[in-house]
């Protein structure tokens, strides 16, 4: 992978519209996710139980056995190394279905792994529609568990077609995160994460941080210094590699006119906006980053995933406040704080209903060794991490009576 990792890009940036750095990226972070799991793979390991006088107590974690993985459009190299990594490392034999609209990569990843000698039928990629060959994959009884990205509305497809052969799924299902910037904060170092953190792969990310949530002493400042990064964005063709490119398909794209139409109608100002460059192709589906503020916090535009490079800013008078703002969505995947407190850090972390929470930072740097997923719409499982590997392995307890 790491020797091929300039074609793996290419092929990513060419496929879903992302630059050619974030390609890159995504190349980089698929092998090291391959080098996480090959090494954790002698290391996955049940306990001994203490279990009376004469007894002996153990666990052992098994495979699943066949397991089936429905990949997006949006990181399908990243989110292949996550779940395809750990169910690898587990013993399981894996059956991907990668997105329609971008699965140049993964059918390329296959290649390599066949050239290095994986066993024949421990990996296959099975390309189609969703509705065809992700709804088949669910459905099939020789399939023992099932990882899936994408939409809510999918999710429960997917769960109810899986709960008809008892097959256990992991879900991960998007968010509507919050970035929560109090008075204490510090801005320069907050102010370029908070920007990075919605308008990576042009907003088009489960995690993206699309709420800004912010102390109204500062309000006006951070609407300000984020207004000014986001003015000098540049959108462009993919393999120019300017800050954004395109979104990945013109359905995507009339999505956020429509939420942004619907935010003119209602009043909703937008603060500030990047650049569409002159020379990209007519016809392409740019879409300009766009900082919206004083959203209502029941708004759509709040409340929903856009999956666009548009950023919803909101004040909070008090900590009450900012909480119930931050957990008041159907969605609880990732939350990011911003405060020098040390005790409003721990009361966040812990009140905040979200399966991470970034303190004075957001991603971490991609995470590949911290688990991942969700709550409420969301969905639920952990990807990501040793706690992978747990949920692409069975538990089972032996007892041996010895005298």
């Amino acid at each position: 992978m790491q020797e091929a990792a300039e074609e793996l890009a290419s092929l990513e940036s060419r496929t879903t519209g992302k630059p050619l750095k974030q390609g890159r990226s995504d190349a980089a972070a698929l092998a090291r996710y391959f080098e996480y799991y090959g090494g954790s793979a002698d290391k996955l390991h049940g306990e001994t139980l203490p279990y009376g006088t004469g007894m002996t107590v153990l666990t052992i974690r098994e495979p699943h056995g066949v397991t089936g993985h429905i990949v997006p459009w949006n990181y399908p190299m990243q989110i292949f190394g996550r779940s395809v990594g750990a169910a690898l490392a587990a013993g399981n034999a894996c059956v991907v279905k990668p997105a329609e609209d971008a699965c140049l990569s993964l059918l390329r990843v296959a290649e390599l792994a066949a050239e290095v000698g994986l066993p024949e039928g421990a990996l296959n990629i099975v390309t189609g529609l969703g509705h065809e060959a992700g709804s088949a994959l669910a459905m099939h009884a020789g399939v023992d568990h099932i990882s899936f990205t994408g939409s809510p509305v999918t999710g429960s497809r997917v769960a109810q077609a899986a709960a008809a052969h008892h097959c256990p799924v992991t879900l991960e299902l998007g968010g509507k995160s919050p970035q929560v910037v109090f008075a204490d904060a510090d801005l320069d170092s907050a102010v370029p994460v908070l920007v990075s953190a919605i308008m990576q792969n042009a907003g088009q990310t489960c995690s993206a941080g699309s709420r800004l949530l912010v102390e109204r002493a500062i309000y006006e400042e951070v609407l300000g210094r984020v207004g000014a990064a986001i003015r000098v964005l540049k959108v462009g063709p993919a393999l120019e590699d300017l800050d954004l490119g395109p979104l990945i398909r013109r359905s995507q794209q009339q999505r956020v006119w429509d939420f942004l139409s619907q935010a003119q109608a209602d009043g909703i100002a937008v603060a500030a906006q990047g650049e569409i460059v002159e020379h990209a192709p007519e016809g392409g589906f740019y879409q300009a980053p766009t900082l919206l503020r004083d959203v209502p916090p029941a708004h759509a535009i709040a409340q929903q995933e856009i999956f666009g490079p548009v950023l919803a800013a909101m004040p909070f008078d008090s900590e009450e406040q900012a909480i119930a703002m931050a957990n008041g969505t159907p969605y609880g995947l990732v939350a990011g704080v911003w405060t020098r407190d040390g005790g409003r850090q721990m009361r966040l972390a812990r009140r905040l209903n979200c399966g991470q929470v970034f303190i004075n930072n957001y991603g971490a740097g991609g995470g590949i060794e911290l688990p991942f997923g969700g709550v409420k719409s969301s969905g639920y499982g952990r990807e990501k991490g040793f706690e992978a590997l747990a949920g692409f392995t069975r538990l089972k307890t032996i007892a041996i009576r010895h005298g």
